[in-house]
């Protein structure tokens, strides 16, 4: 939840904000674009953040971020290379990218003059 208003009321409206390895998903995913599916994404994520994931985490959170609109999965055809298994593809939806741009936004703002934000050459040890 969180508290907005005017001048002297405030009101409960509830935002949908996405987690971190949601936001680094759809992003990913938006990078890869037409190549975007389950293996090149987890790929992509362990070699741009440093951090692995496990497969488990990475469909569960497709399907959920599917399941709030931002995603949209189809399977592909099958493939030699998988062995005669067809790739999971991935597309972020506008409301998908809407979120991203959203959680991006908040993330730049919350930052603005912090000590990182303003000189990275000399963010403290």
């Amino acid at each position: 939840m969180c508290l907005t208003g005017g001048h002297d009321k405030y009101h409960n409206v509830a935002l949908t904000m996405l987690g971190e390895f949601e936001y680094l998903l759809i992003t990913t995913a938006a990078k890869l674009g037409n190549e975007a599916y389950g293996a090149a994404i987890r790929e992509t994520l362990a070699a741009t953040t440093g951090r692995k994931c496990s497969i488990g985490a990475l469909y569960t959170t497709i399907d959920r971020l599917e399941t709030k609109g931002f995603l949209k999965t189809w399977m592909g055809e099958a493939t030699a290379q998988r062995g005669g298994r067809a790739k999971r593809m991935v597309r972020v939806t506008p409301k998908g990218v809407q979120a991203a741009r959203s959680f991006y936004e908040a993330i730049a703002s919350a930052s603005r003059g912090a000590s990182w934000a303003i000189n990275k050459a000399r963010v403290p040890s």
